[in-house]
């Protein structure tokens, strides 16, 4: 695994989500804190990753279990979230600044 791959994944999913090391440590239920999500984008996160952590993870950033599992290289699991789509959430805002 390239330590780079899982910081990028945390970038942007941090970005696309809209929100920051707190709010995905909350959708965690704090089974992963915001310090470990920060260090992670950070790229100074150099502990292994465990199947407990890639898990909380994946919870913290919307994403499958396996997105995460797969650039930490940990084998792949069942997942019955495995076909969600983790697009960016993009708002329409008209030339008037209203929102549609």
């Amino acid at each position: 695994m390239a330590d780079d791959d899982l910081q990028r994944l945390v970038q942007r999913r941090l970005f696309e989500l809209g929100g920051d090391a707190v709010a995905a440590a909350r959708r965690s239920c704090w089974a992963v804190t915001a310090q470990t999500i920060e260090r992670i984008a950070g790229g100074q996160h150099r502990r292994p990753v465990t199947e407990r952590l890639a898990e909380a993870l994946a919870r913290a950033l919307d994403v499958p279990a396996n997105r995460v599992r797969r650039v930490a290289g940990l084998p792949l699991v069942d997942d019955a979230r495995e076909d969600i789509h983790t697009g960016p959430h993009l708002r329409i805002v008209r030339d008037d600044g209203r929102l549609p």
